[in-house]
């Protein structure tokens, strides 16, 4: 399992709200959470054998902003 982290422009719990049903429809997410009092508006996700691409095209596709960072 690999802990993937990303930048994103979801700001407000709505804007999490919006985002839920693409990423729990994905199986191979294990978890995810966002956190909004980071500057950066963190998601955090636990998955197996998805790559970065691949989570930040799903919330491009809804809107969003998102790009992996380095850790």
């Amino acid at each position: 399992m690999d802990v993937l982290i990303f930048a994103t422009s979801v700001k407000k719990p709505e804007e999490v709200k919006k985002v839920k049903p693409i990423l729990t429809a994905v199986p191979a997410i294990q978890e995810w959470n966002f956190d909004l009092e980071d500057c950066d508006n963190i998601l955090r996700v636990e998955v197996n054998d998805i790559s970065p691409r691949y989570i930040e095209f799903l919330l491009q596709a809804a809107g969003f902003s998102c790009a992996e960072l380095e850790y």
